[in-house]
């Protein structure tokens, strides 16, 4: 059985994980004056920023779950290459273009950074779970 300061690392670590995610959220969201809005096939700014914020929001709740032995080291040394990565090619595309990156890019690498954090919470015992149990249980989403 969990300990209940597990359970309030996974906690922590959920809402560092969400945080930056409604940061995300809201600036993509936001519509200022005609001058404001960017070309919606750039992502500048904000967005920029509240992607390499979550990385980094990711990145402390692995070492959060490593902290609480909710993974071993060598499971949060491939998460955190893996983050690490992400935030590096963000950073990169973001500096050779004026702090842009071009929408595909930023939605791959929003995609890549969620399987990061969905395998962070299936490792941690904390992922969503699929199926109703009619099979025999329910198993991790992913």
């Amino acid at each position: 059985m969990r300990s209940s300061a597990s359970l309030k690392t996974a906690t922590l670590a959920a809402i560092l994980i969400a945080a930056p995610l409604g940061a995300a959220y809201a600036a993509g969201h936001h519509r200022g004056g005609a001058l404001d809005t960017p070309d919606p096939t750039d992502m500048t700014g904000p967005r920029v920023e509240a992607l390499i914020q979550q990385a980094q929001g990711v990145r402390q709740g692995i070492v959060y779950a490593r902290q609480a032995n909710n993974i071993t080291p060598a499971v949060a040394a491939h998460l955190e290459m893996r983050t690490d990565q992400i935030r590096q090619a963000a950073e990169k595309i973001a500096a050779s273009d004026h702090g842009r990156i071009p929408a595909a890019q930023y939605h791959d690498l929003l995609s890549h950074l969620d399987r990061v954090d969905q395998r962070l919470m299936i490792d941690t015992g904390s992922g969503f779970m699929m199926g109703d149990g009619s099979d025999g249980g329910n198993y991790p989403n992913g």
